[in-house]
Protein backbone atom coordinates (compact mmCIF):
# COMPACT_ATOMS: atom_id res chain seq x y z
CA UNK A 1 0.00 0.00 0.00
CA UNK A 2 1.37 3.41 -0.92
CA UNK A 3 1.61 5.69 1.86
CA UNK A 4 -0.08 9.32 0.80
CA UNK A 5 2.02 12.19 0.71
CA UNK A 6 -0.90 14.58 1.73
CA UNK A 7 -3.10 14.70 4.18
CA UNK A 8 -6.39 12.49 3.49
CA UNK A 9 -9.70 14.15 4.47
CA UNK A 10 -11.15 12.03 7.65
CA UNK A 11 -13.84 9.76 6.58
CA UNK A 12 -17.10 9.67 8.65
CA UNK A 13 -15.68 6.65 10.34
CA UNK A 14 -12.89 8.01 11.27
CA UNK A 15 -14.10 11.29 12.80
CA UNK A 16 -16.82 9.31 14.64
CA UNK A 17 -13.73 7.38 16.43
CA UNK A 18 -11.81 10.24 17.07
CA UNK A 19 -14.97 12.01 18.85
CA UNK A 20 -15.66 8.84 20.72
CA UNK A 21 -11.52 8.28 21.63
CA UNK A 22 -11.55 9.59 25.38
CA UNK A 23 -15.35 8.64 27.37
CA UNK A 24 -16.41 11.41 29.26
CA UNK A 25 -16.99 11.62 32.87
CA UNK A 26 -20.69 10.22 34.43
CA UNK A 27 -21.09 14.10 35.62
CA UNK A 28 -19.95 15.71 32.19
CA UNK A 29 -21.98 12.92 30.11
CA UNK A 30 -25.56 13.57 32.80
CA UNK A 31 -25.00 17.16 31.77
CA UNK A 32 -24.87 16.56 27.93
CA UNK A 33 -27.97 14.09 28.16
CA UNK A 34 -29.71 17.19 30.40
CA UNK A 35 -29.29 19.63 27.38
CA UNK A 36 -30.43 16.77 24.58
CA UNK A 37 -33.41 15.95 26.92
CA UNK A 38 -34.04 19.73 26.48
CA UNK A 39 -33.81 20.04 23.04
CA UNK A 40 -30.43 21.81 22.86
CA UNK A 41 -26.80 20.53 21.17
CA UNK A 42 -24.37 19.72 24.37
CA UNK A 43 -20.87 20.09 23.43
CA UNK A 44 -19.19 16.55 21.53
CA UNK A 45 -16.88 15.03 23.44
CA UNK A 46 -14.56 15.57 21.42
CA UNK A 47 -14.89 18.85 22.16
CA UNK A 48 -14.84 18.01 26.10
CA UNK A 49 -11.50 16.08 25.89
CA UNK A 50 -9.78 19.07 23.68
CA UNK A 51 -11.38 21.55 26.24
CA UNK A 52 -10.40 19.41 29.00
CA UNK A 53 -6.99 18.84 27.67
CA UNK A 54 -6.22 22.73 27.39
CA UNK A 55 -7.38 23.87 30.67
CA UNK A 56 -5.09 21.26 32.79
CA UNK A 57 -1.59 22.10 30.24
CA UNK A 58 -2.51 25.60 31.23
CA UNK A 59 -3.16 25.22 34.99
CA UNK A 60 -6.25 27.09 34.71
CA UNK A 61 -7.83 28.73 37.65
CA UNK A 62 -9.99 31.25 35.96
CA UNK A 63 -12.72 30.75 33.42
CA UNK A 64 -15.19 32.16 31.96
CA UNK A 65 -18.06 30.58 29.67
CA UNK A 66 -20.73 32.25 27.65
CA UNK A 67 -23.55 29.73 27.71
CA UNK A 68 -23.93 27.34 30.78
CA UNK A 69 -26.21 25.19 28.44
CA UNK A 70 -27.22 23.02 31.72
CA UNK A 71 -23.47 22.47 32.62
CA UNK A 72 -21.57 19.76 30.19
CA UNK A 73 -18.72 22.64 29.25
CA UNK A 74 -18.91 24.19 33.10
CA UNK A 75 -18.20 20.46 33.91
CA UNK A 76 -15.37 19.70 31.80
CA UNK A 77 -14.03 22.86 33.03
CA UNK A 78 -14.33 22.25 37.07
CA UNK A 79 -12.81 18.91 36.45
CA UNK A 80 -9.77 19.76 34.55
CA UNK A 81 -8.96 22.63 36.97
CA UNK A 82 -7.36 22.55 40.70
CA UNK A 83 -9.11 22.52 43.81
CA UNK A 84 -8.90 26.47 43.83
CA UNK A 85 -10.63 26.79 40.43
CA UNK A 86 -13.23 28.87 39.93
CA UNK A 87 -15.65 28.81 37.05
CA UNK A 88 -17.90 32.07 36.10
CA UNK A 89 -20.80 30.70 33.90
CA UNK A 90 -23.09 33.13 32.15
CA UNK A 91 -26.89 32.16 30.14
CA UNK A 92 -29.57 34.00 29.49
CA UNK A 93 -32.06 31.26 30.34
CA UNK A 94 -31.95 30.79 33.95
CA UNK A 95 -33.00 27.50 33.49
CA UNK A 96 -30.70 26.55 31.23
CA UNK A 97 -28.50 27.14 35.24
CA UNK A 98 -30.61 25.08 37.21
CA UNK A 99 -29.21 22.20 35.53
CA UNK A 100 -26.05 22.92 35.73
CA UNK A 101 -26.24 23.76 39.64
CA UNK A 102 -27.49 20.24 40.22
CA UNK A 103 -24.75 18.84 38.13
CA UNK A 104 -21.98 20.45 39.86
CA UNK A 105 -23.37 20.04 43.52
CA UNK A 106 -23.96 16.19 42.47
CA UNK A 107 -20.53 15.64 41.71
CA UNK A 108 -19.35 17.03 44.90
CA UNK A 109 -18.66 20.93 43.95
CA UNK A 110 -19.22 23.24 46.62
CA UNK A 111 -20.73 26.56 45.17
CA UNK A 112 -17.75 28.57 45.91
CA UNK A 113 -16.28 26.60 42.66
CA UNK A 114 -18.54 28.06 40.07
CA UNK A 115 -21.11 31.35 39.59
CA UNK A 116 -23.91 31.18 37.73
CA UNK A 117 -24.69 34.65 36.05
CA UNK A 118 -28.40 34.85 34.45
CA UNK A 119 -28.29 36.99 32.04
CA UNK A 120 -26.98 38.96 28.66
CA UNK A 121 -23.48 37.92 28.54
CA UNK A 122 -23.66 41.77 26.34
CA UNK A 123 -24.27 43.16 29.62
CA UNK A 124 -22.95 40.69 32.11
CA UNK A 125 -18.70 40.51 30.59
CA UNK A 126 -18.06 44.33 30.93
CA UNK A 127 -18.83 44.03 34.46
CA UNK A 128 -15.92 41.40 34.84
CA UNK A 129 -12.60 42.11 35.42
CA UNK A 130 -9.83 43.19 33.15
CA UNK A 131 -6.92 40.43 32.39
CA UNK A 132 -8.36 38.17 35.12
CA UNK A 133 -9.03 34.81 33.36
CA UNK A 134 -6.97 32.06 31.75
CA UNK A 135 -9.91 30.70 29.23
CA UNK A 136 -13.00 32.31 27.72
CA UNK A 137 -15.06 29.54 26.17
CA UNK A 138 -17.66 30.84 23.55
CA UNK A 139 -21.05 28.92 23.39
CA UNK A 140 -23.85 31.43 23.49
CA UNK A 141 -26.21 33.06 21.04
CA UNK A 142 -24.67 32.91 17.78
CA UNK A 143 -25.96 36.06 16.35
CA UNK A 144 -24.20 37.79 19.01
CA UNK A 145 -20.56 36.31 18.68
CA UNK A 146 -19.07 39.39 17.11
CA UNK A 147 -19.79 41.04 20.04
CA UNK A 148 -18.78 38.17 22.41
CA UNK A 149 -14.83 38.21 21.16
CA UNK A 150 -14.85 41.51 21.34
CA UNK A 151 -15.65 41.42 25.36
CA UNK A 152 -13.02 38.89 25.77
CA UNK A 153 -10.37 40.00 24.66
CA UNK A 154 -10.10 42.15 27.63
CA UNK A 155 -11.08 39.54 30.01
CA UNK A 156 -8.03 37.71 28.81
CA UNK A 157 -4.69 37.62 30.32
CA UNK A 158 -1.71 37.28 28.75
CA UNK A 159 -1.58 34.18 27.65
CA UNK A 160 -4.82 33.66 27.81
CA UNK A 161 -7.25 31.07 25.53
CA UNK A 162 -9.90 32.29 23.55
CA UNK A 163 -12.23 29.04 22.73
CA UNK A 164 -14.89 29.33 20.43
CA UNK A 165 -17.58 26.49 19.73
CA UNK A 166 -19.39 26.34 16.67
CA UNK A 167 -16.65 27.72 14.71
CA UNK A 168 -17.98 25.64 11.60
CA UNK A 169 -21.67 25.72 12.52
CA UNK A 170 -22.85 22.38 10.64
CA UNK A 171 -19.86 23.01 7.86
CA UNK A 172 -21.65 26.43 6.71
CA UNK A 173 -18.85 28.94 7.71
CA UNK A 174 -16.46 27.28 4.98
CA UNK A 175 -19.26 27.92 2.75
CA UNK A 176 -18.67 31.33 1.50
CA UNK A 177 -22.02 31.02 -0.53
CA UNK A 178 -23.77 30.21 2.72
CA UNK A 179 -25.46 33.06 3.63
CA UNK A 180 -27.12 32.21 6.62
CA UNK A 181 -27.68 34.66 9.65
CA UNK A 182 -25.38 32.46 11.82
CA UNK A 183 -22.84 31.51 9.25
CA UNK A 184 -22.46 35.33 8.38
CA UNK A 185 -21.91 36.29 12.24
CA UNK A 186 -19.34 33.52 13.11
CA UNK A 187 -17.56 34.08 10.04
CA UNK A 188 -17.31 37.98 10.84
CA UNK A 189 -16.24 36.83 14.53
CA UNK A 190 -13.52 34.71 13.43
CA UNK A 191 -12.17 37.01 10.63
CA UNK A 192 -11.63 39.67 13.70
CA UNK A 193 -9.41 37.18 15.70
CA UNK A 194 -7.65 36.70 12.36
CA UNK A 195 -7.38 40.52 11.81
CA UNK A 196 -6.22 41.32 14.94
CA UNK A 197 -2.51 40.89 16.18
CA UNK A 198 -3.93 39.83 19.53
CA UNK A 199 -4.23 36.12 19.16
CA UNK A 200 -2.16 33.48 17.43
CA UNK A 201 -5.04 30.65 16.72
CA UNK A 202 -5.85 27.23 15.37
CA UNK A 203 -9.17 26.17 14.03
CA UNK A 204 -9.82 22.28 14.85
CA UNK A 205 -11.99 20.33 13.28
CA UNK A 206 -13.93 18.71 16.62
CA UNK A 207 -17.42 18.85 17.15
CA UNK A 208 -18.86 21.63 15.19
CA UNK A 209 -15.64 23.28 14.82
CA UNK A 210 -13.09 24.64 18.11
CA UNK A 211 -10.89 27.51 17.15
CA UNK A 212 -8.45 28.34 20.09
CA UNK A 213 -6.63 31.55 20.14
CA UNK A 214 -3.98 32.46 22.49
CA UNK A 215 -3.51 35.85 23.61
CA UNK A 216 -0.27 37.20 22.88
Amino acid sequence: MTTPTQPVAPTEATWAYTEDYVSTSEAVGAARDEAIISGQVPISPGVVAALSVLAKAMGAKAIVEVGTLHGASGMTFLEAMGTDGILTSIDVEADNQLGARKVFTGAGFPSSRFRLIAGSPIEVLPKLRDEAYDIVFINGDKLEYVEYVALAARLLRPGGVLAVHDALWYNRVPDRDDESDEAIIIREALEAITGSEQYTQSLLPVGNGLLLAVKN
